[in-house]
């Protein structure tokens, strides 16, 4: 949708620059603004009066956005980090993301990012900076295997990647609390429409979740308050007599879940989610996690989580991904990129650099410093697969934020660069 409203922008003003013929009006089709990706083997230079265009839509879109962000795919209210619903809103945040990446590939925004360049830390080809079409791609990190395509990593090292990833991240109470985060953060968008409306996906996918919530509650809490050795086995006359708890019963509750929620737009990225994490819940669908046990059964119960899911998910695994994200930054989305950068290897020894980019739709100090955090997180977890892998020289990290009204500057953070680039021709 959103390449089909640039064109209608710039159709006309791009139709100027070419003959008036057939010739030129197929000509004009193929060269026209294609979802901010020109092609990365001919690097076209637009006419000025295309980027003068963009960059006055980019500034009244930017005032129009200037209290949201996009967030891991969460368009968010920066005010107070509610969820913003709203499709048009939506739809002007992609659109003005695309025209950045296009009015950053022209010539004087490559001229600004090469002065800055000069200065930088590590001597690795300045003007290479988002210069090629594919560096200013936004890119969705879901899995393992997308970050080391990315950083070259061999498949032997991707062996290694996982096989020492798998015992930490499979753990129970990481297991467990990636469900139990994932289920309250939905949680919290259904309540308010709970409520108010007569849906019946959403009555009943709100019943499901808090039969969720309770089936974790009881998998995890029971008994917690004893220690290892005062936990007792319960007496076999008061035992219930039905088939005890087995992950199962939340795969199932899962596949009810999905298939009411399923059709609601502005849940696609947790439907997303939970039919990634029914990869896990089918491996173990087997193991109990009934308390009533007592503490010995219960323990190999739980040590029978993390065996399975370690011993069956892959390295492209999205459900295995998951888990590292929740890991190591405590949260379970995938993470976005506006520009997804590149490597480069530094003249002359063994460093590399790492830049990656984001669009921020104001100069707010709580936007950039969101902005940076989020660069943060995303290279974090690029420079953790590296190291992990055992890849040969130091990586570098080098964020890039992009922002209308905003002074050219250095930010550093957790010892890493961030540089701040002005929007502007």
């Amino acid at each position: 949708m959103a390449c089909k409203h640039l064109q209608r922008l710039f159709f006309i003003s791009r139709l100027k620059h070419l003959n008036n013929t057939r010739f030129g009006a197929l000509q004009s089709n193929s060269m026209l603004y294609h979802c901010a990706e020109l092609s990365s083997a001919d690097q076209e230079v637009l006419p000025s009066e295309w980027y003068e265009n963009a960059s006055r839509k980019i500034k009244k879109l930017s005032c129009s956005l200037k209290n949201v962000d996009l967030i891991d795919g969460r368009l968010v209210n920066v005010n107070d980090d509610s969820t913003i619903i709203d499709e048009r809103i939506e739809q002007k945040m992609h659109t003005f993301k695309a025209l950045v990446r296009v009015l950053i590939g022209s010539p004087s925004t490559q001229r600004r990012l090469t002065e800055m360049a000069v200065s930088s830390s590590i001597n690795c080809q300045p003007q290479a900076w988002f210069r090629n079409s594919s560096e200013r791609e936004p890119m969705v990190v879901d899995s393992l295997t997308k970050v080391s395509n990315f950083l070259n990593v061999s498949a032997q090292q991707r062996k290694l990647v996982r096989h020492t990833i798998c015992p930490q991240v499979t753990q129970h109470h990481i297991w467990t609390g990636a469900l139990d985060h994932m289920l309250k953060e939905l949680n919290s968008e259904l309540d308010p429409l709970f409520h108010q409306s007569t849906n019946k996906g959403i009555k009943m996918g709100h019943q499901i979740i808090s039969s969720c919530l309770k089936f974790l509650d009881d998998a995890t809490n029971s008994n917690a308050h004893y220690t290892s050795w005062m936990r007792p086995v319960p007496l076999r006359a008061v035992v219930d007599s039905s088939a005890p708890p087995r992950w199962e019963d939340m795969l199932e509750m899962f596949t009810d879940l999905i298939s009411y929620l399923k059709d609601e737009k502005y849940l696609v990225h947790y439907v997303t989610k939970l039919e990634v994490m029914k990869e896990g819940l089918s491996q173990i669908k087997d193991v109990l996690t009934d308390k009533r046990i007592g503490y010995k059964e219960a323990s190999h119960q739980e040590s029978l989580v993390q065996k399975k899911l370690s011993k069956t998910l892959g390295h492209s695994s999205r459900c295995l991904f998951t888990l590292l994200l929740y890991y190591l930054f405590g949260h379970f989305r995938d993470i976005e990129v506006d520009l997804c950068g590149g490597l480069l290897k530094a003249d002359g020894n063994d460093k590399f650099l790492l830049f990656m980019g984001r669009v921020l739709s104001s100069n707010e100090e709580k936007i950039v410093w969101n902005g940076v955090r989020h660069l943060h997180r995303v290279m974090g977890l690029f420079k953790f697969v590296w190291e992990t892998a055992g890849m040969k020289g130091e990586l570098e990290l080098q964020g890039h934020l992009f922002c209308v009204g905003a002074e050219d500057r250095q930010l550093s953070y957790k010892e890493n660069a961030y540089l701040l680039h002005e929007i502007n021709l």
